[in-house]
This record gives C-alpha cells, sequence and structure tokens, in this order.
C-alpha cells in the first residue's frame, strides 16, 4: 500500500489556532496542505469563464458549491484578453476579477492557472496570435521575444491578481505555472526559472506555486522545476497508487494531487461523441479522496467555445475541436445537473459536509420551433460591407498574421491566367491551406480544399475570370509542437502549369459587422448572382425569431445545412458543421434572446444551404452523430 501520510486522518492532526493570519502552505512532515495553519484536502472542479456567459456564472458556481466543492479551478487564456498586442480586455464576458468575487461569495476557493500557456483545447493553447509576427519565434522557450510578451502581460495580469489571493484576502489559494510543460518538445529549464522569477516578483514568497503534467516520467522531468510544487493528472483509465508512486519520486513529501481527473473528454470534428462511465467516475474519486488527495475534477462545467475559441490538435493530420465544450461533465453544456454530478455528490459525502438544500434545477429550456432565413448575398457580393477598409495587394498570398486578422475568414482573389475549357488541378503543392477553403470562379462555386485531405481540385474558366478562395481559420493548435499554426495561404496555388500571383487580399470583418445589427438593420445594396449559383457557395443568410415573451436556453439545429458558423443578435455561437458531426446542435444561452423584440439571426453558410433555408430551434441538444467525412 502506498504511504499518504496523515490526510486519511483529519482530526488526529487538526489544531485551530483562533486569530491566526489567513494562511496557506504545503506541510511536508504531514503530507497535507495547511489552510490557516489547519490540514486542508481539496475537492475541485474546473469551470472556465471565458466558456460560459457571465449572466450564468453565479448559477455555475452555486451548482457547484451545493455539489460538495470546497474549490473550483480556473484557467486564465491570454489571448482572450490581449486579443492585439497591448490592448488588454477585462470588462464584461472578460472580467476575470468578477468572476473570483461570485467564487468567493459563494464559498469556494480557487485554484488559478494563468499559463501563459494552457491548452484547455482553446485557440492556440491560450497563446495570443500575434507572437507569430515573429515567424522564428519559439514558442513556451526562452525565446527573448517570447519571453518579453509573457513578462508583459504577467506584469498586468499577476498585479491584477495579487490582492485576490487568500494571504492577501481572497479566495486563490494556489497558482499554477505554466501548464503540462512535460509534454512539449523544449524541455526548457531556462524558461520555467523565468516564470518562476515573474510569479515570486508579482505573487510574494508565500504563495503556493505548483507545476501539473501527465503521468509518466519524461512528461514529469521536463515539467517539473525545485521551488514549484509537482503534481500529476489522470483519467480512470489510470491506476491510482502508480500513479501516485510517481509523483513520490518527483515530490517525496507533501500532499498527494491530481489536478486534472478526468470526467469526461473532449470532441473533434468527426469523431465520435466522447463519454467515460459515471461509475468509473465516481469509483475512482472515492478511491483518491480515500488516500487523503486532494482532486480537481476536469471538467465539472465544460461549457462552450463560442466564436472562434476553439482548438485543435495535430497528429497525423489536423483536428478541430467542435464547439461544443460539454465534456461529459457532470453540469451539461447548458450548466443541468448530471446524473454524474449526483453520483460525485454522493462521494464527497463521506469525506466532508455537503451544503444542506436542494440542488439547484436545470434552467428551463424552450422549443421556438422553425425560422426561416433568406440569403442576403454571397460573400464575393459583399466585400464592400464585409470588409470596407478594401483589399491588401501583394504579389504572393499574406497569411492571416502578417494580415493581422487573426480569427474567422479572410478572402483571397486573382483571375486565372489563361483559358481552361478543361478541368484543371489547383493544386496547394505544400500543404498550405490551413485550414479549408472555398473557390469560386466568377461567383460560382467550383468546390473546397482541405488541409491534410484535399490538396487538389478542378477548376474551369477563361483567361481573366475572377477567382476567389474564402479561407477559414478553424481554430489553431492548442497541444504539441505545431502549435506556431498559421492561417490562411502559407505558399503558393499552382493552376495547371501556372504559379498564381498578384492577389488582392480582404480581411472579413463579418463579426463587426453583424454586432452592428447587420444584415437585418439592411443598408446593403446586394448585385444580382449567377442564376447557376443557387445555395452553393459561402453566403450570409438571416432571419429573425420572433418574441414569445419567454428568453429561455434553446438549441439551434441546422438540418440540411452544410457548414458554417451562427450568430444570435450579434454574437457568435460558434462553428456548426452537421454533416461531419458529432455535434448537431448549438448552445444558445437565454441570457442572448429577448423576450419582447424581434431576435436577429445570421448564418454564413460555407459550402450549400438548403432550398428550404429553415432553422430549428429545439430544447434539447444533440451532440452525438457523426457523419462519414464528406
Amino acid at each position: 500500500m502506498l504511504a499518504v501520510g496523515a490526510l486519511a486522518v483529519l482530526p488526529l492532526c487538526a489544531v485551530a489556532v483562533w486569530g491566526i493570519e489567513r494562511s496557506f502552505s504545503i506541510d511536508p512532515e504531514r503530507n497535507c496542505f495547511l489552510k490557516d495553519g489547519e490540514p486542508f484536502q481539496y475537492v475541485s472542479g474546473s469551470i472556465h469563464y471565458s466558456r460560459v456567459p457571465r449572466s450564468y456564472w453565479r448559477d455555475r458556481l452555486n451548482k457547484m458549491y451545493m455539489s460538495g466543492l470546497n474549490a473550483v479551478q480556473v484557467y486564465v487564456p491570454w489571448n482572450f484578453h490581449e486579443q492585439v498586442q497591448g490592448v488588454y480586455e477585462f470588462d464584461g464576458e472578460r472580467d476575470v476579477e468578477y468572476f473570483l468575487n461570485l467564487a468567493n461569495q459563494t464559498g469556494l476557493l480557487v485554484i488559478l492557472r494563468p499559463g501563459p500557456y494552457i491548452c484547455a483545447e482553446w485557440e492556440m493553447g491560450g497563446l495570443p496570435a500575434w507572437l507569430l509576427h515573429n515567424p522564428n519565434i519559439i514558442l513556451r522557450s526562452a525565446d527573448s521575444d517570447y519571453l518579453q510578451a509573457v513578462s508583459n502581460w504577467m506584469a498586468v495580469l499577476l498585479t491584477k491578481l495579487r490582492p485576490w489571493l487568500y494571504q492577501n484576502g481572497g479566495n486563490i489559494i494556489s497558482v499554477q505555472v505554466e501548464n503540462e510543460y512535460g509534454s512539449y518538445f523544449a524541455c526548457d529549464y531556462n524558461y520555467l526559472r523565468h516564470l518562476r522569477t515573474l510569479f515570486r516578483f508579482f505573487l510574494g514568497e508565500d504563495v503556493v506555486l505548483f507545476t501539473t503534467d501527465g503521468n509518466t516520467d519524461k512528461e514529469l522531468v521536463c515539467g517539473t522545476l525545485e521551488g514549484l510544487y509537482a503534481t500529476i493528472d489522470f483519467g480512470t483509465d489510470t491506476n491510482i497508487t502508480t500513479a501516485f508512486r510517481r509523483q513520490r519520486r518527483f515530490e517525496p513529501k507533501g500532499p498527494l494531487v491530481n489536478s486534472e481527473f478526468y470526467t469526461g473528454w473532449l470532441d473533434h470534428w468527426g469523431d465520435k461523441h466522447a463519454a467515460v462511465e459515471t461509475q468509473k467516475v465516481s469509483r475512482m474519486l472515492e478511491d483518491m479522496l480515500s488516500l487523503g488527495a486532494s482532486v480537481n475534477m476536469y471538467m465539472f462545467e465544460g461549457g462552450t467555445n463560442f466564436g472562434y475559441w476553439n482548438g485543435a490538435d495535430y497528429d497525423s493530420r489536423f483536428r478541430s475541436v467542435v464547439t461544443s465544450y460539454d465534456y461529459n461533465a457532470p453540469l451539461s453544456e447548458a450548466g443541468d445537473p448530471t446524473d454524474k454530478l449526483l453520483a460525485i455528490r454522493d462521494v464527497i459525502k463521506h469525506f466532508r459536509d455537503v451544503p444542506v438544500g436542494p440542488m439547484p434545477p436545470a434552467s428551463p429550456k424552450m422549443a421556438y420551433g422553425f425560422v426561416t432565413l433568406k440569403k442576403v448575398g454571397n460573400i464575393s457580393g459583399l466585400l464592400d460591407t464585409l470588409c470596407p477598409q478594401g483589399p491588401v495587394q501583394s504579389h504572393h498570398p499574406l497569411t492571416f498574421e502578417e494580415m493581422k486578422h487573426y480569427y474567422g475568414f479572410m478572402l483571397y482573389r486573382t483571375v486565372l491566367p489563361r483559358n481552361l475549357p478543361e478541368p484543371t488541378p489547383l493544386i496547394s503543392p505544400m500543404n498550405g491551406i490551413h485550414d479549408r477553403a472555398y473557390v469560386s470562379v466568377n461567383g460560382v462555386y467550383q468546390g473546397m480544399m482541405e488541409r491534410d485531405v484535399t490538396l487538389v481540385m478542378n477548376v474551369t474558366g477563361r483567361a481573366g475570370d475572377q477567382l476567389d478562395m474564402v479561407v477559414e481559420n478553424m481554430g489553431r493548435v492548442n497541444f504539441g509542437n505545431k502549435i506556431n499554426d498559421y492561417k490562411g495561404l502559407l505558399g503558393n496555388l499552382i493552376l495547371g502549369n501556372d504559379v498564381l500571383t498578384d492577389w488582392l487580399i480582404f480581411s472579413l470583418d463579418i463579426d463587426v459587422m453583424i454586432a452592428t445589427g447587420w444584415p437585418q438593420a439592411g443598408g446593403v445594396d446586394v448585385p444580382p448572382e449567377p442564376k447557376s449559383e443557387g445555395g452553393r457557395g459561402p453566403a450570409v443568410y438571416s432571419g429573425t425569431l420572433q418574441p414569445t415573451g419567454l428568453a429561455w436556453d434553446t438549441f439551434i439545429k441546422l438540418n440540411g445545412w452544410t457548414k458554417g458558423q451562427v450568430w444570435i443578435n450579434g454574437v457568435n455561437l460558434g462553428r456548426y458543421w452537421p454533416q461531419r458531426g458529432p455535434q448537431q446542435t448549438l448552445y444558445v444561452p437565454g441570457s442572448l434572446l429577448s423576450p419582447t423584440v424581434p431576435n436577429n439571426i445570421t448564418v454564413l453558410e460555407l459550402e450549400n444551404a438548403p432550398e428550404h433555408g429553415r432553422v430549428l430551434f429545439m430544447d434539447r441538444p444533440q451532440l452525438n452523430n457523426t457523419r462519414a467525412q464528406s
């Protein structure tokens, strides 16, 4: 049996001292945390404020508290707060201090994970895309340009959060430095030393700093550093004794900690919907708590990858993470309690007092029914509206990063160099389309090219015909050695024997326009479309959901639509791709809807819209229906 110290018999080593200063520390002799001088075991759950609407933060935290948790674990995504270099956003949905205050009011301590890299299946692992302005930068290393950017960011963030440390009267009991660094190829101890110095300078000497790494020797060797308490993460497929024995090799004394105990898992487009059995989760949680270990459940509520915030993985090929981050977690994407949550609460009852009272119920849902959308126009005919600043001219294609247009879509335009009466291959010879390109000639949709999958397609036309390629960024890689993930056209395209040159490049500010009320507000003259076009190719559609007197959560389903993006009242819900799956519906928080005025619905369909033009608002999600890739 693994020796785990005195945490299993807390009453024997608990010493209450009246008037003691607030403190949180590690007791290496008793192998436990000390909170105000007394042994402490946390039972925590992960929640990401960036994936939950601000209006629901209190509800989610209350449900976590009523489940018996005494702490929450929180990531801070750097790119969520500094999308443009030097411009910091901490208001509204980005008000992390308000979130910390709500957790404090609820009675929850906080385990903070400020990065700078967080993974989290989040766009570029939380690193801002503007770091890629330097093509030679080595991310997550002692590269001087990277360290300068990190230092500037941490000076802002950690100064803001220092008052929230537990010893300063707040609720942050510990702070993670970096994240799963042992999984990264660099293994740069100078980088970790720099971070340790930064964190100590801004947070002081008393705060507990820790690392988290996967359960292998290699990961722990490269991810740990003296002065940072080493913790591990693992799920239900791991032997607990073996895992904690490995942690003990790196931390011979102190508390046992599983910083990410996986209650579920993520989905990629085209995968089957992930699930982890409730019984396995509850049984393993009980075993770990019986050993006296502190445990954080990842995730407790997953939430949603709104907008363009989903990440991607790259193993043998690029795989984008779906919009839903439901994660098969104890609280659903919409924040509803599940059987898994009730089973977990029953386990926690054996180890600490669970708050008395009923579990807050699921939020009410509404099936608002069908809404018919009308076509506004093809993207190629809306450029005066969607790119009012006009195009950039370039002999060769420029990336999203070179254009300083980091997310969403860009349109690349050139002309056919010669007559192509027969189908002629358009080729991306270096797999340089990141991530999908939708190709039209003279406004007529020709087909699609996809990174790692479809690198060649045929086109026809006449010399001088307009070739348009709408390129979609489907989320930057968030894990591994390919996080330097540039987007757009990364190299020349070849048409037959010709290298295509002399491009006009349009940054599509579609989110900005929709946020101002377009297209429902009108005021756009759309040129007539080619009759053969129909519903094919990138185009905008709009309609309104009429008020019903109720603004309840709902789920939008796009039956017959192919792939694209949805906005409700100017808010980007995320990507839909029912033809690929598994996700078939998008979560619509009731807080986005108006019960009294028409609700604007805007859809950017990238490939092929159905003739019926309808979308359906349902009262339940559909997250588990994978189709054959198309």
